[in-house]
């Protein structure tokens, strides 16, 4: 009897983490989200891709990493921040692990790590439309 209680309630804890990657799933997607694949210290030969939503809020672009119990963001990146240093095809099979169609972007800067992003065609016009879209007085370097 004890162990069927046990089971019952590591069951019931497995459904309720589910529902809550479900419902943080839909809740991001809605909100304006994007597919975006994310690799920090790109020049590391075992740094691997993580996927999430990407999300622009205000002079800031958001990134939510799928798998993660955080509620806020998992990454932070200002706009101004941003400059494009490189951009290329996936290739090999880094290819299945972005999204579909996707185009790679490098960013480096003084201020953060290198990183590269993933994302798709639509998501890319997006992201390029709103990096290059600074306020009135401010100038960014262009970022295609």
């Amino acid at each position: 009897m004890e162990i069927t209680v046990v089971v019952l309630v590591l069951l019931v804890a497995l459904a309720g983490l589910a529902f809550w990657y479900a419902l943080r799933w839909v809740r991001m997607r809605r909100l304006g989200g994007v597919s975006v694949a994310l690799r920090w210290r790109p020049d590391d030969a075992r740094a691997g891709w993580h996927l999430g939503i990407g999300r622009y809020r205000g002079e800031e672009f958001v990134w939510y990493r799928v798998w993660s119990l955080r509620s806020g963001p998992d990454r932070v990146f200002k706009r101004e921040s941003l400059e494009i240093a490189d951009r290329r095809e996936p290739g090999g099979t880094e290819s299945y692990a972005v999204p579909a169609g996707a185009t790679v972007l490098r960013f480096e800067s003084e201020a953060q790590e290198a990183i590269e992003v993933a994302m798709g065609p639509g998501a890319l016009t997006g992201f390029l439309s709103w990096l290059e879209s600074a306020p009135p007085g401010r100038r960014l370097p262009r970022a295609s």
